[in-house]
């Protein structure tokens, strides 16, 4: 209940936050706009931007100078979302109980939705590096950004080969290669900045990478694991779509049982992490536990 609680705190400061980003007044591109916003608040759990500023008060104490770069991460990650979505790539009518961006408009709007969403992820940051006076932690913002913008490279080559795999046979290494891009890299980068921006110990930044990486390959297994047996009203979407049209999961590719052993096994080194901490880490470890039983 406490994790809840916290991720409920943090998720309406998140949210906060975002609505100062979004343009609201009327102009000839406004339905453009309404459709970024319908996807970026449509009520999505916020881990990442959440695991960023958890991250940060490890090391830190004020959230202000990581909040710019937690809104990033949300943006592109609702980017990723939309275009998803779109019947090129998966080609589904539902997210968070809620009709998909290319169906609430229509594909043209959604895919410069999605784009949007991305442009606007660098435009947050790159004015949080010109605008701050904070000339001390300016390496650190900028290193930020590039770790940002790599992740959602590796995240776009992931899609990539889980589109380019549907129907066909995958390895274990191209599946797990596909996941640690796809799902992982957006983890692995929200944690990391944290760590960058709150200038964390190399030492550190190493062990909050390890987390997050495998904390990363747990939400991708268990989202497998829902999607094959999940409670579709809880979900908001359909169950059993990714057996019907082919994808490679990890559900598809090793089984429930296995699959649940490995969410099992991964869930425990992140906690094994995470205690390093001590008090500190108490969330990161609450948080590692929540993603292997959530329902949604």
């Amino acid at each position: 209940m406490e994790l809840k609680q916290e991720l409920s705190k943090y998720r309406d400061l998140v949210d906060k936050e975002l609505d100062q980003y979004l343009t609201k007044e009327e102009c000839p591109e406004q339905i453009l706009n309404e459709a970024m916003e319908y996807s970026l608040m449509a009520g999505g759990k916020r881990i990442r931007p959440v695991l960023m500023i958890k991250v940060y008060q490890i090391f830190k104490g004020e959230i202000e100078k990581v909040m710019p770069f937690a809104c990033a991460i949300e943006m592109i990650h609702n980017f990723s979302l939309i275009h998803d979505d779109l019947p090129g790539i998966d080609n589904d009518d539902f997210r968070h109980g809620k009709l998909t961006n290319h169906k609430r408009y229509n594909e043209a709007t959604a895919i410069l939705a999605g784009d949007g969403l991305l442009n606007l992820a660098y435009e947050t940051m790159t004015k949080e590096l010109l605008n701050s006076n904070d000339i001390e932690n300016q390496n650190n913002k900028i290193k930020a950004i590039n770790e940002i913008t790599t992740a959602t490279q590796r995240m776009i080559a992931g899609e990539y080969v889980d589109t380019e795999y549907e129907g066909k046979a995958i390895s274990s290494d191209y599946l797990e290669y596909m996941h640690k891009n796809k799902t992982g890299a957006l983890f692995r980068a929200s944690a990391r900045v944290g760590a960058m921006l709150a200038n964390a110990k190399e030492e550190d930044l190493e062990k909050i990478t390890k987390f997050a990486e495998t904390i990363g390959l747990t939400f991708q297994i268990k989202d497998d694991l829902l999607s094959a047996i999940g409670d579709e009203k809880v979900l908001g979407k359909p169950v059993g779509n990714d057996e019907e049209k082919g994808k490679s999961t990890y559900v598809t590719k090793y089984g429930l049982e296995k699959a649940q052993k490995m969410l099992e096994k991964l869930t425990k080194e992140a906690v094994e992490i995470a205690e390093t901490y001590e008090e500190k880490g108490e969330f990161l470890k609450e948080l590692a536990i929540y993603i292997k039983i959530r329902n949604k």
